[in-house]
């Protein structure tokens, strides 16, 4: 009895050492990896996540380059740069070099369907004059509710000159007739998102473009605050998407395209480190957690400090999660 005793515990103090193992298992030890970021600030949560999750993993990960999206891709599939977790696609696929399946992979989405763009109206209006679409804001009731100084034209917080969104918007205006009806603001986006945020707590409609993620739809909830409308069907070019959250219909045609938020790596750095590959395969976020986070960014909590502070309360938040991504990772290096 007592030999039995003994086996049974020398067993279960080998079984515990052999999971304590598991746990410290560094595969990547002695590896640097170079990692890119975007230079937009919205993208670096999932960056700062997943480069704490590789060091978790033992490997030695420089700090990242901030790169705009062609010169990302082309250093990825030079070798120059291993990964980025900001890849957005459909919507970058124009922009990558070259053959850039041979030499590079787009891993399963971080966040599936995760960039939203479109515009959005205060539910309260949406439902007093039954909007659904950029149409109705030629009708001149609609016109006098969001028409902010006098000047007989809806005010749209828009994007300012040289980003992608205020070039979509212009061919809006132009395609469906709006000119005469809207005026997009072309000012600075956060100050005019602080003033339409400000309107709304005043009780004043809201029209605005947005994407996700982004501390906007934090701050104004879809299908709560505000609701998603559709572009008229006619001259609609990106098609549609169902299942949006606060939509006006489903499905929706929001003017923008819609795209995964994914990882991409180099080819090559995938298949020595099969430890990195793992984890970076099988990560993933809500898109609501990255919402919160740029909304604290927003809100001041930019630094990289506040940034590895907020990885660090989302770890253990989602501890089960965490630990299951990098034991999955552990057992690929065996």
């Amino acid at each position: 009895m007592f030999f039995r005793k003994l086996t049974l515990t020398l067993l279960c103090l080998a079984l515990f050492a052999s999971q304590a193992f598991a746990l410290e298992m560094k595969p990547g030890k002695g590896v640097t990896l170079k990692p890119a970021r975007a230079t937009w600030n919205t993208g670096f949560f999932q960056e700062a996540l997943a480069r704490r999750g590789l060091e978790e993993l033992g490997y030695d990960v420089k700090k990242p380059k901030d790169l705009t999206n062609p010169i990302a891709y082309k250093s990825i599939a030079l070798g120059d740069i291993d990964y980025w977790c900001n890849g957005n696609f459909p919507l970058h696929t124009p922009q990558l070099p070259k053959n850039f399946d041979q030499k590079a992979s787009i891993l399963s989405p971080i966040i599936k369907a995760g960039g939203m763009q479109g515009y959005l109206v205060s539910k309260k209006e949406v439902e007093k004059f039954n909007i659904k679409s950029l149409d109705d804001f030629k009708r001149p009731e609609v016109i006098e509710a969001f028409d902010q100084n006098g000047d007989g034209k809806a005010d749209l917080v828009a994007c300012p000159p040289g980003w992608g969104c205020e070039k979509v918007i212009s061919k809006h205006m132009k395609i469906y007739d709006l000119k005469k009806y809207i005026k997009p603001s072309k000012a600075a986006y956060e100050a005019g998102m602080a003033s339409a945020l400000g309107a709304y707590k005043s009780g004043n409609p809201v029209f605005f473009y947005t994407w996700t993620p982004n501390w906007t739809v934090y701050k104004l909830k879809p299908g709560k605050d505000v609701m998603w409308i559709n572009v008229p069907a006619e001259g609609d070019t990106e098609g549609e998407v169902s299942g949006v959250e606060g939509a006006v219909s489903d499905p929706l045609r929001p003017g923008f395209m819609v795209y995964d938020i994914t990882v991409v790596a180099n080819k090559e750095f995938l298949a020595k480190n099969p430890a990195a590959a793992t984890f970076l395969e099988n990560f993933t976020l809500p898109l609501a957690d990255v919402s919160a986070q740029n909304t604290r960014m927003n809100e001041g909590e930019k630094s990289d400090k506040d940034i590895a502070r907020h990885v660090d309360e989302w770890i253990a938040k989602n501890k089960v999660q965490w630990d299951k991504w990098l034991e999955a990772a552990r057992k690929a290096a065996k």
